[in-house]
């Protein structure tokens, strides 16, 4: 097993435990991990239900959502930031520079 699937395995485990002691099945906690994406968010999620004991399955799934919503704006905001940069070095480069000023020229 590779570190990687070793940190997925123990914290889906973790959030089996989690989910398990609130009387809900296993195949939940595999759920809403898949749903999660990454042994962080699933690591958020099992802390939150350790730590609220939530009184139902509504409560664990509205968290994930959150926690789901949270992980998607952050993606986002990543990629246009770099959408951006890109595009602040394109208006910077020196060949557009040199387009510009032969458009000038006309």
């Amino acid at each position: 097993m590779t570190p990687n699937q070793k940190m997925w395995a123990l914290s889906r485990n973790d959030l089996a435990r989690a989910v398990g002691a609130l009387g809900y099945p296993g195949e939940f906690a595999d759920l809403l991990a898949k749903q999660l994406g990454s042994p962080k968010a699933i690591d958020r999620l099992a802390s939150y239900i350790h730590q609220a004991n939530p009184d139902s399955m509504e409560m664990i799934i509205d968290e994930m959502l959150a926690i789901r919503a949270e992980i998607d704006a952050w993606k986002e905001k990543k990629e246009n930031r770099e959408a951006q940069e890109g595009y602040s070095r394109w208006l910077n480069s020196a060949a557009r520079m040199e387009n510009m000023e032969d458009w000038e020229e006309i």
